[in-house]
């Protein structure tokens, strides 16, 4: 994962849905993960699809999952 990581993608994987595919309409941060393994094997998408699908992949397979569900917490307080 890329140094000084804009905390928005963390908030975009909470808050938005894939836009296409067979997960279409799902928020990011409930995509399976052997779902951004086939991405991982197959290349992610260019643009900002490809940058969220690339950062929970990370996100996932380094057991953070925390991170995302305490931004959600906040997000629901707020």
């Amino acid at each position: 994962m890329q140094q000084g990581l804009n905390p928005q993608l963390l908030i975009e994987l909470v808050t938005k849905t894939m836009p296409y595919g067979k997960y279409a309409g799902t928020l990011y941060y409930r995509l399976p993960v052997n779902y951004l393994e086939w991405f991982n094997r197959k290349g992610f998408p260019e643009g900002k699809v490809g940058v969220l699908l690339a950062t929970l992949y990370e996100i996932k397979l380094n057991g953070l999952e925390f991170l995302l569900m305490e931004i959600l917490k906040r997000l629901k307080e707020d």
